[in-house]
């Protein structure tokens, strides 16, 4: 539901896949399609159905009466205009702030709504209801949800969400197809439209893109301009110039961040080892064991001892994972890796290095994958708050798979044959190839699975149809978007959603024209034309060929923020063993004097990095000063309303006494 200068549009938001019936039942209150319809038109919905090639489509919207009730009956916590966030109450909806689109609600706390509508459809009659589809009979049991019922029995095959025809073509126009603005998105409307994650990633991909510009431009004069007798003091300056540059990007970045969470009204806590946690999480909601919470509130559990016992229980569970996770890295991939380059690096054969680099990406793929479920089945069996706190778990994990898989050769080209030709080489390939291949695997795949989808659907229309000389067309708008694949990860689908392998690939770029800027300076102009290139892709791809994706409650980047912070150290120690290399390719320098000035030079840059985080603050003034001014606002209504009540009670205490001493 959208509102559009006072006027209410009627949008579809969601849909629901249902099997194409045979035969319609003789009484449609058994009819189970029939009774969801009615069930879902009584909690104030509005109900389209759709009939496609293969399958029946329910397009579900919700007016902005049925999403206020939902929104308070889950006590959906909302920014007021007060300074304070307050549990959504329909009375005072007026007292809210809207979203930037216009709107009450973000694209989120309407997909909320949306579930608990959808999963809250209950049997309130007090007896088993017999539902018919097909020939089949299902006992819809008291007090059971509907849709879960028709889940588990396989009526509904999916629940998805939907295009916004008239917000995708405004975005496709403003964004995806709009090439002359580079790097400037419109990125208030695809928070509204996509949610908070997907605005944050975009916004993070486009400022990086942005910052990028100024290192690509001087690599390109390092690399192509011969300073001649000053070439040896050239690199170890682009060295210091880009490490700053990385350090001043994430900072700003984090202002940045705290200025559009500031934006879209969306608060949150920064804690030192818990990242960022909402406002909005209840106490209930944290994991803690029911013998710990039982006896809350009492005095004799006013001991602190079993909370500390649980939390270093939970500590011992996640540093065991990791541990064993490090320990396997080193013990199987290092060596496979090790072996790989080292073959690669004897043999001459040019033939026989491609067959080579072929076996070697069809098992890098299949082992990397196995690590990935193996990671998953470890972060099951730790214990964390929320799905973003096991998300992170899971990036730090299968990061530490692709680092290796992705660095290892390129430090053994360097470290042990000192051969910066081959690792020229192995760099260009690297960034040319691999982005060619991640844009093909992103636009083309996607639109493959859906042309493979679209021709079985005819397909099994034509063999149930009979023999037909004409061409059968799939004319159903949600049919079209069923058919498309889902934004998922390729690694961990049920803890992350596509962005994964878009911010690996973008972590593994960083960390590629980083740590050797030193050896190829060309690198970061590579880097910036093909981000360039990627947010347009990415945003075709979200908007053309893929479902509407499910959106994520995340505020910011999460644990890939602490991952570049750590590309930033290591490209500080990298780039200072290149130098040594580079200048001593003899291998006859000791202490002095050009070892002990690049030993100098990586603590000082090191200092610096560390120093940039306190020198320039986390978010701008006007955030704090916002912030202060809710603060306030917040203690002096609080303080009214508690004056109120204490002088109510006081009156109500006090009125009793004299009217006892007038009786006296």
């Amino acid at each position: 539901m959208n509102a559009n200068n006072g006027e209410e549009r009627i949008v579809h938001e969601v849909a629901l896949v249902l099997p194409k019936r045979t035969r319609k039942e003789e009484e449609e209150e058994e009819d189970c399609v029939e009774v969801l319809v009615t069930e879902l038109k009584k909690r104030g919905m509005v109900v389209d159905r759709d009939v496609g090639l293969a399958d029946e489509f329910l397009k579900v919207a919700a007016p902005l009466e049925t999403l206020e009730s939902a929104a308070a009956e889950l006590h959906i916590r909302k920014p007021t205009r007060l300074g304070m966030d307050l549990p959504f109450e329909v009375q005072g909806s007026e007292a809210f702030i809207q979203q930037p689109d216009g709107s009450l609600f973000s694209w989120f706390e309407r997909f909320r709504c949306y579930q608990h509508l959808l999963y809250g459809i209950v049997n309130c009659y007090g007896h088993d209801v017999t539902l018919k589809l097909d020939g089949r009979e299902l006992c819809w049991a008291p007090e059971e949800s509907l849709v879960r019922k028709l889940e588990s029995e396989g009526v509904i095959k999916q629940m998805f969400p939907l295009h916004d025809e008239l917000k995708r073509k405004e975005l496709l126009r403003t964004w995806a197809l709009n090439w002359w603005n580079f790097t400037n998105q419109p990125i208030d409307k695809i928070y509204s439209y996509f949610g908070a994650k997907i605005g944050v990633y975009f916004s993070f991909l486009g400022m990086y893109t942005q910052w990028l510009l100024f290192p690509a431009l001087l690599g390109f004069i390092v690399q192509m301009v011969n300073f001649g007798s000053l070439q040896y003091l050239v690199l170890p300056s682009f060295f210091v110039i880009t490490t700053l540059w990385a350090a001043l990007f994430l900072q700003f970045w984090k202002r940045k961040n705290a200025a559009l969470l500031a934006r879209w009204q969306i608060n949150c806590l920064v804690g030192p080892s818990q990242g960022y946690r909402f406002l909005g999480m209840e106490w209930s909601s944290l994991p803690f064991p029911k013998e710990l919470t039982k006896n809350l509130g009492n005095e004799k559990f006013k001991e602190k001892e079993p909370y500390q016992r649980y939390e270093w229980f939970a500590y011992r569970k996640r540093f065991s994972n990791d541990v064993f996770v490090i320990i396997s890295i080193i013990c199987f991939q290092l060596p496979f890796e090790l072996a790989y380059a080292h073959t690669y690096e004897m043999i001459t054969s040019n033939i026989i290095k491609f067959v080579l680099t072929a076996v070697y990406l069809l098992i890098i793929q299949y082992l990397t994958r196995l690590g990935g479920k193996v990671a998953v089945k470890l972060i099951n069996r730790e214990i964390n708050e929320s799905v973003e706190y096991r998300a992170n778990s899971l990036i730090y994990k299968v990061f530490g798979l692709y680092f290796m898989q992705t660095y290892i050769g390129i430090f053994y080209h360097v470290l042990l044959h000192r051969n910066f030709t081959t690792l020229r080489q192995v760099l260009l390939l690297r960034l040319i190839i691999s982005q060619v291949f991640w844009t093909f695997m992103d636009g083309s795949l996607s639109y493959l699975k859906y042309s493979y989808r679209k021709f079985r659907a005819r397909k099994k229309k034509r063999s149930e149809g009979g023999p037909s000389t004409g061409k059968i067309q799939i004319a159903s708008r949600v049919e079209k978007e069923y058919l498309k694949p889902t934004y998922s990860a390729s690694i961990g689908v049920e803890l992350e959603d596509g962005l994964f392998d878009d911010s690996l690939k973008l972590a593994l770029q960083f960390g590629m024209i980083m740590m050797f800027a030193c050896a190829f300076p060309l690198a970061f102009s590579l880097a910036a034309v093909s981000n360039i290139m990627d947010i347009r892709t990415t945003a075709l791809k979200l908007l053309v060929t893929l479902q509407r994706p499910s959106p994520r409650a995340a505020a910011t980047i999460g644990a890939w923020l602490n991952i570049w912070q750590f590309l930033v150290v290591m490209s500080i120690c990298t780039n200072s063993a290149l130098l040594v290399c580079l200048y001593d390719k003899e291998g006859k320098w000791k202490m002095e004097p050009g070892l002990a000035a690049i030993l100098i030079l990586e603590h000082v840059l090191l200092l610096l990095k560390f120093g940039l985080s306190r020198l320039v603050p986390e978010e701008p003034a006007w955030v704090r000063a916002n912030r202060v001014k809710n603060v306030t606002q917040a203690q002096d209504v609080y303080s009214k309303q508690l004056l109120r009540s204490s002088s109510s009670e006081f009156a109500s205490m006090v009125k009793p006494e004299q009217e006892q001493q007038k009786e006296d």
